[in-house]
């Protein structure tokens, strides 16, 4: 057997799952607007069931969900009739997926959920089914053929089930105002999520803020700089205001002037005018301002009052943080 023959089955493969997708974008309709309404006015949960193959996509639109600002979890039809329907709550909805509409574990829950007044989506390649009856909004996911050469393993369909729950977990969310910095949050390990990381996800503040008075000694400002343990310290006029920063080269400079460490001041050796950045922007662009200026700390302050000063960032707290 050849490569190419391996390939061009492959090919038809994704074909068939291709049109599967294709031809449930066709029948979109009042049902699925219909399906954002019930998801976006729920109180409670989010509650995505279905058996086999159904509900291993269900697992994953239910994980879709709850990443995307929506409560939600998986609730395993056959565990649902054996107490585990307990989870669920009035305020709850529900997410049932069946491609035929007639599974026997997914059709014994329907009783409990109607009980409690839930309302009910149904994913299924059967509109005419027991499930698509009972349901509030009907989204048809049915395919003309499996990928499958022997029309028995779920494939084409399962893709298409998949595809409308991400569809509708995509809308969802587009209609909520899910933002970016929300998806991060969400996802505050992963690659994303550190770089949506803003400064004041990692500033010093408090009490870890090196700080000194324009008067101070020049060696009680490095005695400053050598607790707080990050290389510079801030240096503030007499209304409380930023007025400059001494870091290790500005110390350096001033010695190499002749300046004596016991009667030179924090004023007579900071430089004025220190670069600084919001506590609102990215981590990133810390660490892109920190390179393009060869320093290794931004004085962090307020927005609307560019003097005050709130925090400190420095360029080990961005590489630990893996922003680079």
């Amino acid at each position: 057997m050849t490569t190419p023959d391996l390939a061009a089955r492959a090919a038809r493969v994704l074909a068939i799952e291709a049109a599967g997708i294709l031809g449930i974008r066709e029948r979109l309709d009042a049902n699925f607007s219909r399906a954002v309404e019930i998801l976006r006015g729920t109180r409670g949960k989010v509650v995505v069931t279905g058996m086999g193959k159904s509900g291993l996509i269900g697992r994953k639109i239910a994980a879709t969900l709850a990443s995307t600002g929506t409560a939600a979890f998986y609730l395993h039809p056959a565990e649902g009739t054996h107490g585990d329907v307990g989870m669920i709550n009035r305020g709850d909805a529900v997410i049932v997926l069946s491609n035929s509409g007639e599974t026997e574990e997914v059709l014994r829950l329907l009783p409990a959920f109607k009980r409690l007044g839930l309302a009910l989506i149904a994913l299924t390649g059967n509109p005419a089914s027991t499930l698509a009856r009972h349901a509030d909004a009907v989204l048809d996911v049915g395919v003309q053929v499996e990928a499958c050469p022997l029309g028995l393993a779920p494939t084409a369909s399962t893709t298409a089930a998949l595809a409308m729950g991400d569809a509708l977990a995509v809308v969802l969310f587009e209609e909520k105002g899910f933002s970016a910095e929300d998806f991060a949050r969400l996802h505050s390990g992963g690659a994303l999520g550190r770089k949506l990381l803003t400064v004041a996800d990692l500033m010093h503040t408090g009490e870890a803020v090196p700080l000194v008075e324009m008067g101070t000694l020049l060696k009680d400002a490095l005695f400053t700089i050598s607790a707080k343990r990050l290389g510079m310290t801030g240096v503030l006029d007499g209304d409380g205001n930023l007025a400059g920063i001494i870091t290790d080269g500005d110390v350096r400079r001033a010695m190499a002037r002749g300046a004596d460490i016991f009667t030179a001041t924090a004023a007579e050796v900071m430089t004025a005018s220190p670069k600084r950045i919001a506590p609102t922007e990215l981590a990133a662009a810390a660490l892109r301002r920190m390179e393009e200026h060869a320093i290794t700390s931004l004085l962090v302050c307020h927005p609307a009052e560019p003097q005050r000063l709130i925090g400190i960032v420095h360029i080990h707290d961005l590489l630990k943080a893996g922003v680079a």
